[in-house]
């Protein structure tokens, strides 16, 4: 017998007396997912980092959901198969709304390859709520970059499914912000990103 069969039939949704609202209304801020996609080594963290650091010094309640940091501990027992990647995405999109709901800015690290599971986390949140970032750096300044030395070990195929080299990366067709690195430094990008926010 599965015992868990029949798990959704039997679990129901709590309602919680202190909402999103009061805990965004707590903060003085409106919740939002910052989702910032592009192949590996385009810069994502560093801006991110850039981002987090000026809605820090503005008074404003983020936390940063970095891909890397998240297969260390909730995705570890992922691999870098299509199904898994998948999954990487929904477990970090709930978790992402999950911190929205407690009126927090998010900040999502993540490649996130495919436009069907960006758009999944986007349907979690409110119209507005969610800002898709591409950073878009060609892929050759990325394998040139090569910060984690994976380009390296893609080409000469001791890694398989490696975003950009064996496996595609569907780019935003009509991101919210399409940052394009080339020419331009992480903080400048960042001051981009927290002005098109419109905070204040």
């Amino acid at each position: 017998m599965d015992c868990h069969s029949d798990r959704s039939d039997n679990t129901f949704w709590q309602h919680l007396i202190v909402d999103r609202t009061t805990r965004a209304l707590l903060k003085s801020q409106r919740p939002r997912i910052l989702w910032f996609t592009g192949l590996s080594g385009a810069g994502k963290t560093t801006i991110a980092n850039h981002v987090d650091m000026l809605l820090c010094a503005s008074g404003k309640h983020t936390f940063i959901l970095d891909g890397d940091n998240l297969r260390h501990g909730l995705n570890q027992d992922l691999g870098f198969t299509i199904a898994d990647r998948i999954e990487n995405i929904r477990r970090t999109a709930h978790v992402a709304k999950l911190m929205a709901d407690a009126g927090l800015i998010v900040v999502v690290c993540l490649i996130s390859p495919y436009r069907q599971e960006r758009r999944m986390a986007r349907d979690l949140m409110e119209p507005g709520e969610f800002v898709e970032i591409f950073v878009d750096t060609p892929l050759e300044i990325c394998a040139e970059r090569d910060p984690k030395g994976l380009y390296k070990k893609a080409y000469a195929g001791e890694i398989r499914n490696f975003t950009g080299v064996d496996e595609v990366y569907e780019c935003p067709v009509s991101p919210e912000l399409h940052l394009r690195t080339v020419g331009t430094t992480p903080i400048d990008l960042a001051t981009q990103i927290v002005a098109h926010l419109d905070l204040a």
